[in-house]
C-alpha cells in the first residue's frame, strides 16, 4: 500500500503528533493502526532497555535516537488513549508540568530546604496528600511489580528505610549477607532445592541492600558486570578463533588463561 500525504510544517512536536496520527488513521499503517496498549508493552520496555545501553556507550547520537524512540511509544499511547477520548499528549505535558511545580516548593515556592534529603522528605510528604496516593493503603504502594528485581528490591528498601526500618549502619547489612551466605550452605547440604532457592533469593536482597548502603544502583552494578563478562568471552572466542580452534576444543586451564589475557587487555 502506497500514499502521498504529507505532513504539513509544524514545530517538531505537533509534526511529530500529526505522523503518528497520520499512521494511525483508517488509510494509515496497517501495523501502527493495529497496535493496542498491550501489544506496545514489550516494544516501549525494549526501548527503555536500549536507551540505557546508549547512555553507558557515551555515544550522544545514538542517545538522542533512543530517546526519539521512547518518545515514539509515548506518543503512540497518548494517540490511542485520544481515540478513546480519554486524555491527549498535552493533557499528559500539563499534569507533569503541574506536579513539578507542585512537588519542587523550594524552587518555586518559598520553602527552604537544606539538602537534597529534605527535598526527598518534602516530595515524599506532598506526595502523601495528593488524591491518587490517599487510595493507598502502605508505604510500599506505588512501586511497580514489574520493575526488574533488582531495582524493585532496592526501591522497596528505600521506601521502609525513609519510615526508619532499616538497619543503623552498613556492618549489619554486612553481618546479614554472610548469615546469608551460611544459610545457603546449610540448605544445600540438605539437599533442599526450594529451600537453596529461598536462601538465595535472601541473600541477593541482602546485596541489594548492600548496594543501597553503598549509594551504588544495584541493577546498573549487575548489568556492568554482566556487560564486562560478555567483553570477555566474546575476547576468548576471538583469541580461539584467531589460533584456529573453539571452545570444545580447550581445557578450562586454556580458557582461564585467555580470560586474564582478556582482562588484561581491558585494563590496557
Amino acid at each position: 500500500m502506497t500514499g502521498s500525504a504529507s505532513v504539513p510544517e509544524l514545530p517538531e512536536t505537533a509534526r511529530l503528533l500529526a505522523i503518528v496520527a497520520r499512521l494511525r488513521a483508517k488509510d494509515g499503517c496497517p501495523w501502527d493502526r493495529e497496535q493496542t496498549l498491550d501489544s506496545l508493552k514489550p516494544y516501549l520496555l525494549e526501548e527503555c532497555y536500549e536507551l540505557l545501553e546508549a547512555v553507558d556507550a557515551g555515544d550522544a547520537d545514538a542517545h538522542r535516537e533512543e530517546l526519539g524512540d521512547v518518545l515514539l511509544q509515548i506518543a503512540l499511547h497518548t494517540q490511542i488513549r485520544g481515540e478513546e477520548g480519554r486524555f491527549s499528549f498535552e493533557d499528559v505535558a500539563r499534569v507533569l508540568s503541574d506536579k513539578l511545580v507542585r512537588r519542587h516548593p523550594h524552587v518555586f515556592g518559598d520553602v527552604a530546604v537544606a539538602d537534597s534529603r529534605e527535598v526527598v522528605k518534602n516530595w515524599d510528604a506532598i506526595k502523601a496528600t495528593e488524591k491518587r496516593a490517599a487510595t493507598r493503603t502502605s508505604l510500599l504502594d506505588g512501586v511497580p511489580k514489574h520493575l526488574p528485581a533488582l531495582q524493585r528490591a532496592q526501591r522497596l528498601q528505600s521506601r521502609a528505610s525513609r519510615a526508619g526500618f532499616d538497619w543503623p549502619d552498613v556492618s549489619g547489612v554486612l553481618d546479614k549477607v554472610e548469615e546469608e551466605v551460611d544459610e545457603i550452605r546449610e540448605a544445600a547440604a540438605a539437599g533442599d532445592p526450594a529451600r537453596v532457592e529461598e536462601e538465595l533469593g535472601d541473600l541477593l536482597f541482602s546485596l541489594v541492600n548492600l548496594c543501597r548502603f553503598q549509594h551504588v544502583n544495584a541493577e546498573d552494578a549487575l548489568r556492568k558486570t554482566t556487560g564486562k563478562f560478555a567483553r570477555r568471552f566474546h575476547e576468548i572466542e576471538r583469541r580461539l578463533q584467531a589460533e584456529g580452534k573453539s571452545l570444545k576444543d580447550v581445557t578450562l586451564a586454556e580458557l582461564d588463561r585467555h580470560w586474564d589475557a582478556a582482562k588484561e587487555l581491558e585494563k590496557g
